[in-house]
């Protein structure tokens, strides 16, 4: 696939003020709900997305609403940024109470708007999806997982936006100095890690994971196991997910991120030889290995798993109809082969399209190694369930429950796996 300079968007982009009939026909039920669709703005409209963007992402995201708006001159959109997730959310859920007051759109976790799913305040967007004049059509279709990630009790209420995945950062130098592979499975990070560890007299911890949610989550579905409300935390298989980490602290070969918060941190310094984080995190660790001289790589995460994380854009049905299509048409045009292209290299978010992920410019990317890994490491990929009380038990009581055993080598780990148990119940089912 050959794809077109970003500089081009505006010439070529359907304006919405002569949409074009899209192939494709509707079920029943959707051409049902076609009949409140809008399938041409004609007046001016102005609809506003509330973000939670800064810096390079924040003015990469002010690009393309620039270039939409030259392509649809009849829309304007306002973007308003939160400036960080946890006041986003907060500002979402307070507004709630007054649906007056939300935005049109929104960038947000499933999770956070499940309530607002069961209340009917969110457009089912397969209507807009299938819709014969203004649906997605031709437009290349999402990627899957990603896709299905955006929807909450199996509807389709949003559309993937900035989103990443998990991967393998290693020190280049370390590992040749130790004379260790870079891991490609679970047990392979485990031996390498050990022989770092044994080989530096101490001096290098030999991995460590940024996000114990994650972590439980990812090595729960390598079990087989799909975590949910039913599943125990003291059953086998949790206690040897847990296990593989805590005894790897305890021993010394793995470690926390614990007071400095993210894994690439002690990377920086070399005191880590890998560590598992988030792709969007390249930026930082590549000023950091640039810094303190040594080279980094970025390998396929090692299991057959990996997990899909970011936010999506979500529509709020308190939006007029004119403001639904106006959006979804600004939704759309994100999720475009071009602006794909363009905000994947501008913020090192993936791209949601295959086509773009294995497409030359975005592998030629400059000053990035993801793409290279990007493919094999997104074959896979699964989401955080969207359900009552899985953020709170599995963002949060997750976390808390295996930090404590891992921070407590020394303690009744037996005892604690029972208190988990018991403590997350007691969150899911609150």
């Amino acid at each position: 696939m050959k794809l077109k300079k970003l500089a081009t968007l505006a010439l070529t982009a359907a304006s919405i003020t002569s949409l074009a009939a899209c192939g494709g026909k509707s079920d029943s039920k959707a051409s049902k709900s076609d009949a409140s669709i809008v399938t041409e703005i004609k007046d001016d409209t102005t609809i506003t997305f509330w973000h939670a963007m800064n810096g390079e992402q924040e003015k990469a995201l002010t690009k393309i609403t620039e270039d939409f708006e030259k392509a649809n001159p009849k829309i304007k959109v306002t973007l308003q940024n939160q400036q960080a997730y946890p006041d986003l959310q907060a500002k979402i859920n307070s507004t709630l109470q007054s649906p007056k007051d939300l935005p049109t759109i929104s960038q947000a976790y499933p999770g956070w708007l499940y309530d607002a799913s069961e209340n009917e305040k969110l457009v089912d967007l397969t209507p807009y999806i299938e819709n014969e004049t203004i649906g997605w059509g031709k437009q290349e279709k999402i990627k899957d997982s990603l896709l299905d990630g955006a929807k909450i009790n199996d509807v389709q209420y949003g559309i993937p936006f900035n989103k990443s995945t998990e991967a393998l950062f290693y020190n280049e130098d370390l590992l040749n100095e130790y004379g260790v592979k870079v891991p490609t499975t679970m047990e392979e990070l485990k031996q390498a890690s050990k022989t770092i560890y044994e080989k530096s007299g101490g001096k290098v911890v030999g991995a460590g994971f940024d996000s114990l949610s994650n972590y439980y989550l990812l090595g729960m579905k390598n079990e087989g196991i799909d975590v949910s409300k039913d599943t125990k935390f003291d059953s086998k298989e949790s206690q040897k997910v847990v296990n593989y980490y805590a005894d790897g602290v305890q021993e010394g070969y793995f470690r926390t991120p614990g007071s400095d918060k993210y894994m690439s941190v002690p990377f920086a310094s070399q005191k880590v030889a890998m560590f598992i984080g988030s792709i969007a995190g390249e930026t930082y660790v590549a000023k950091d290995a640039a810094s303190a001289g040594f080279k980094y790589g970025v390998a396929v995460r090692p299991a057959k798993y990996d997990l899909q994380q970011g936010t999506d854009v979500y529509m709020f049905s308190s939006a007029s109809d004119e403001q639904k299509t106006a959006a979804f048409e600004f939704m759309k045009y994100l999720s475009s082969p071009d602006v794909q292209l363009y905000w994947a290299q501008k913020t090192g978010y993936m791209p949601i399209l295959d086509s773009v992920i294995k497409s030359k410019e975005y592998q030629e990317s400059a000053n990035t190694k993801v793409p290279a890994i990007l493919e094999k490491d997104t074959e896979h990929l699964i989401s955080f369930p969207v359900t009552t009380n899985a953020n709170a038990a599995l963002n949060t009581e997750v976390r808390s429950i295996i930090e404590n055993i891992l921070t407590n080598p020394k303690g009744d780990r037996e005892k604690m796996y029972k208190d988990g148990a018991k403590q997350l119940d007691d969150v899911w089912n609150q």
